[in-house]
């Protein structure tokens, strides 16, 4: 029998269980995450896209520190599913004031039909009881895309934007300082306007990771984390022209000549194609925003992870 759950969901099948991640287990989920989302690529890779690879061991690092994070915050909200012989699956979700987020969500390749994926969503969104809002960065694997909309998501497809940008294509952006610790009361006051629910605890993770920039000022506040190879990995703000003025800074952040990516774009956020577009970047359709409760924020482009 699997151990005693504590914390109010378990579940058992003939030749499974489900139990709450822990610290331990976060190395062995990483391996699987890896796995999963590799194959997936390999799957649904296009013509033109970067070749599929797997995570570099700084972005494995990197994973592995922001689901401790939430081993740590939201412990009733991260899962695996195991057998004798390890990890079979994994699922990560956080609450966020009244939101309720989907983090991480896989399944060892090669286990379809043991309804292993099933029972790890039901266990995450049993954590989200009660909270008013869902938000779930979605890839394009009709399996899971299938369970967000039977939990009753709305499925908003996403777009890309990936290519260099030019130096002659950069304008001078005005108004747009370096971010501090100090700044997270501002961000969350932006975040709780446009998607209803502040990052909080997240960004003592986000302001290690990335650099932060912001802009405040009367007509308009916003900031965004920028990704190393420049680009945005999360932007919010209270208009389109302070959205606009974070994006363009973020691209500047990139090498020239080195694509980069503006990941994430739904239809909300026309705002972020006229940038790309702009500059000529290369558009594509991208995954899907699944929303239960809420419209897609806007002007926002959210991460794959904190969202």
């Amino acid at each position: 029998m699997p151990p005693s759950n504590m914390m109010g969901w378990s579940a058992m099948t003939a030749d499974y269980f489900v139990r709450p991640m822990t610290p331990t287990d976060v190395p062995e989920v990483e391996r699987l995450t890896d796995a999963a989302f590799f194959d997936l690529d390999v799957r649904t890779h296009r013509a033109g896209w970067p070749a599929p690879e797997h995570r570099s061991e700084a972005r494995a690092a990197e994973w592995r520190a922001r689901v401790r994070h939430l081993v740590q915050h939201d412990p009733r909200g991260c899962w695996v599913a195991e057998d004798d012989s390890g990890v079979l699956g994994a699922t990560v979700s956080m609450r966020r004031d009244t939101t309720w987020l989907l983090a991480a969500y896989a399944v060892r390749p090669g286990l379809q039909g043991r309804g292993v994926g099933r029972q790890l969503l039901d266990a995450a969104l049993a954590y989200g009881d009660g909270c008013l809002h869902g938000m779930i960065a979605a890839s394009e694997d009709p399996p899971a895309v299938r369970r967000y909309r039977l939990a009753g998501f709305t499925l908003h497809p996403t777009m890309l934007l990936r290519g260099p940008v030019a130096r002659a294509d950069l304008p001078v952006v005005e108004r747009v300082r370096e971010g501090s610790a100090g700044d997270v009361p501002l961000m969350d006051s932006v975040d709780r306007q446009v998607r209803g629910a502040a990052h909080g605890v997240d960004h003592e993770v986000l302001t290690r990771a990335y650099r932060l920039v912001v802009v405040d000022r009367p007509t308009g506040s916003g900031y965004a984390y920028v990704a190393a190879r420049g680009g945005p990995y999360l932007l919010a703000a209270t208009n389109r022209r302070t959205a606009t003025d974070l994006l363009w800074e973020a691209l500047a952040a990139s090498s020239p000549d080195e694509p980069v990516e503006v990941p994430h774009v739904s239809a909300a956020n026309e705002w972020a194609l006229d940038v790309g577009l702009a500059c000529r970047m290369q558009l594509w359709t991208s995954g899907y925003l699944a929303l239960r409760g809420l419209k897609p924020p806007a002007p926002y482009l959210h991460s794959g992870h904190f969202l």
